[in-house]
């Protein structure tokens, strides 16, 4: 009968240590696994004091591990833009460079007239001066002096029918033959006149019917009693009339930039420059990297003064440029995106116009995981990875991220406080 040893029946199995090295893991810095080989066989490798030397104890730990990457990004306020009068005269007064404008307030003066601020996405693009008459333009107007403070009545909801007549039949939009807040007496079905049926040129244009549109206001008496009221608190001509330029819509408060008009001016020219009052981070980032970037993300920024403050990641750019600013025309450079960072208005925040900042991103985290140096892995023969203990036993482990010299493991055995053989 053949007998077999013990050492015969034992698997053979090979063991690498693996050494700490450095190499760039998804753009993030990790280590590297680099190898050295023990004997293959049964025969444990000999020791020597070179070898002791290189073998330190590490303790497995429990710990946050995270993959950042930090970019150079520039705080500042939003991109200036440009701001062009739309009404006829001269310019009569300008702010000063520096200056902040709310809703309401002044932005310029035409003929010794005010231009106020009113926030929006739509400019008035007509003059407002039918009752009845229906549009974006009217939502922006009705909101505005809603949240100034003036009773505007009831808008008409949408869905509704509007008699809109005519700015030459009701010039001063007191007029009666409807409800006081512009709707018709007509049921909903009532159509507008047939095109073919055009007035007489001896007659009045007759009102027609139109039924208001989602996001659209209505120009009602009582808002036109507004307007009129408005008018004449600020220093306008209180007519109840709007016309094209007589406010300028913006997305909402403005700091004045550069001012390029001077009093006389032409007031349809080029006036200024305004941007938006809150700053703001951004950060030219290459167009392989901003896949892990999504909107919403939290990220930190490093101010001048080492000081910092939590961001969030506000737009993520769409539009790819080349940086050509250190002056490479071969082609060569990468394609950027800008990365916007909104911050919180803290006193460091506040008191910078402009700097250099550091923003350091987080693409992926793991929370109270256990931990190794990567130096602490030995690369098995037959595939997969263990860590071994002081006394040489192995424990077979899976891995997971790595991040900073680091490598989270799990397994069998594993525990926080486990000591492991380690490399130096």
């Amino acid at each position: 009968m053949t007998t077999t040893s013990d050492d015969e029946a034992r698997p053979r199995r090979g063991k690498r240590r693996l050494k700490i090295g450095a190499v760039a893991l998804a753009g993030v810095t990790a280590t590297a696994l680099g190898v050295t080989v023990w004997q293959d066989g049964n025969t444990k490798p000999t020791t020597t004091a070179a070898d002791s030397a290189r073998v330190a104890t590490a303790t497995v730990t429990k710990t946050d591990l995270s993959n950042d990457q930090t970019l150079s990004g520039t705080l500042g306020y939003s991109k200036a833009a440009p701001v062009k009068g739309a009404k006829s005269g001269l310019v009569t007064w300008l702010p000063a460079p520096g200056a902040t404008v709310s809703r309401g307030r002044t932005l310029y003066k035409v003929d010794n007239v005010p231009v106020p601020v009113f926030y929006g996405g739509t400019p008035l693009y007509r003059t407002l001066n039918a009752r009845g008459t229906t549009g974006p333009d009217v939502r922006v107007v009705a909101d505005n002096l809603k949240k100034l403070g003036y009773d505007i009545g009831l808008q008409p909801a949408a869905g509704t029918w509007i008699t809109q007549h005519p700015a030459a039949a009701d010039p001063t939009g007191t007029g009666t033959s409807d409800k006081a807040d512009g709707t018709s007496d007509k049921a909903a079905t009532t159509a507008a006149p047939s095109a073919s049926a055009a007035p007489s040129p001896t007659r009045t244009p007759t009102a027609t019917s139109v039924k208001v549109k989602e996001g659209d206001g209505v120009l009602t008496a009582e808002l036109i009693a507004a307007i009129r009221r408005w008018q004449a608190h600020v220093g306008m001509p209180a007519t109840g009339v709007l016309g094209i330029g007589d406010v300028m819509v913006q997305s909402g408060e403005v700091r004045v930039g550069a001012v390029q008009a001077q009093s006389g001016d032409d007031a349809t020219g080029a006036l200024m420059t305004v941007s938006s009052t809150t700053k703001k981070v951004s950060v030219p980032v290459d167009a392989t990297e901003v896949g892990t970037m999504s909107r919403g993300d939290r990220v930190t920024v490093t101010l001048p003064d080492n000081s910092t403050v939590k961001g969030t990641i506000d737009v993520v750019g769409s539009t790819a440029a080349t940086d050509n600013s250190q002056g490479d025309t071969s082609g060569s450079a990468p394609a950027q995106l800008t990365v916007t960072v909104s911050l919180p208005d803290t006193g460091a925040v506040r008191k910078l116009t402009s700097a250099p900042v550091q923003v350091a991103f987080t693409s992926e985290s793991h929370k109270g995981v256990l931990a190794v140096p990567v130096g602490a892995l030995l690369a098995l023969s037959e595939g997969g990875y263990a860590v071994q203990l002081p006394g040489g036993r192995l424990i077979a482990v899976k891995t997971g991220m790595f991040a900073k010299g680091l490598v989270e493991i799990s397994g069998a055995g594993v525990t926080a406080g486990t000591k492991v053989e380690t490399t130096s």
